[in-house]
């Protein structure tokens, strides 16, 4: 992602990488551990930009207030395209600066 392109209040799309027992409802690529005690998944999670740093990095914000810092160029940092904006418009507004 081009970090010059963002500035604070952008709204972004993270795909975090998680892993537990049971995965919930919107996780993705789900895959079990090789004991099948566990799975990892991805889940997108919907931040809003707080600050773009001078290395290249960005700070996101969560909707709980909790804050990230993530490289401008990971490839599961994205902005959402026109029909995310719509769809998940109610998320990203719960958390804008």
């Amino acid at each position: 992602m081009d970090v010059s392109k963002l500035k604070r209040g952008d709204w972004v799309i993270y795909r975090k990488q998680k892993s537990s027992t049971s995965p919930g409802a919107r996780a993705t690529d789900v895959h079990p551990t090789p004991g099948g005690d566990t799975y990892h998944y991805l889940v997108d999670k919907f931040w809003i930009v707080e600050e773009v740093l001078d290395n290249q990095q960005v700070r996101l914000r969560t909707r709980r207030g909790k804050q990230n810092t993530i490289s401008a160029d990971d490839p599961r940092l994205r902005c959402p395209r026109w029909w995310e904006r719509w769809m998940y418009r109610s998320r990203f507004k719960t958390i804008e600066i």
